[in-house]
């Protein structure tokens, strides 16, 4: 379900309008791997950009979010970004749940779609669980 209507990318736009409650959409970084035949929104066109903070930002601006997923592994090796995806998730009412990277890739292979950013940050991957606006 749409929050807004500020995405200029016609594929990432798309995808936002077609989700719907409980459907997942996978924030990637640049390395995470993407299940064949799974819907992929690539915007990355060099290292690091765009960067992932950028992507969710513009997705959590569409999207009403209920639930976020992301590895365990992310509070020891990238804490910094960890910070960052709280600062955004909270104030939503968003709880972070947190699952081994194993898990976290499997987890995904039923994702609605990934967007796909040019992060080189460890770990700078999440799922969101849309909701419902009412």
């Amino acid at each position: 379900m749409r929050r807004t209507a500020t995405t200029i990318n016609p594929q990432l736009s798309r995808v936002i309008s077609e989700t719907g409650h409980t459907d997942g959409i996978v924030v990637t970084d640049a390395g995470l791997p993407i299940p064949p035949g799974s819907e992929r929104i690539d915007l990355a066109y060099r290292p690091g950009a765009p960067a992932f903070l950028d992507v969710l930002d513009t997705v959590l601006a569409e999207m009403v979010i209920e639930g976020a997923t992301v590895s365990r592994e992310i509070a020891e090796r990238s804490p910094g970004m960890l910070a960052a995806l709280r600062e955004r998730l909270e104030p939503l009412g968003v709880e972070i749940v947190f699952v081994p990277h194993i898990e976290f890739k499997e987890l995904t292979r039923s994702a609605r779609a990934f967007v796909r950013s040019g992060e080189f940050t460890p770990y700078a991957n999440v799922i969101l669980t849309a909701g419902v606006a009412y």
